[in-house]
């Protein structure tokens, strides 16, 4: 899975949800172990696992989950 700095982040819905800020990854496997996500206030901040992620394209990681359920966990 190739999550790239600065990819656009979206829910299950297509509701933008920030940009990819920082990638934890595993230092035995090299893959990404969770990734944080910059929303759009400055101190507001998720984070992700790849068991979160739908689809990965070069710019975009659309989520498996929507933006309600984000705010309810």
């Amino acid at each position: 899975m190739d999550i790239e700095y600065g990819a656009v982040v979206t829910d299950k819905n297509g509701k933008k949800l920030g940009k990819v800020d920082y990638i934890i990854m595993d230092s035995w496997s090299g893959e990404p172990r969770k990734f944080m996500v910059r929303r759009r206030e400055e101190d507001d901040a998720a984070f992700f696992t790849p068991a979160q992620v739908a689809k990965v394209t070069k710019n975009k990681v659309t989520l498996n989950i929507s933006a309600e359920e984000i705010e309810q966990t």
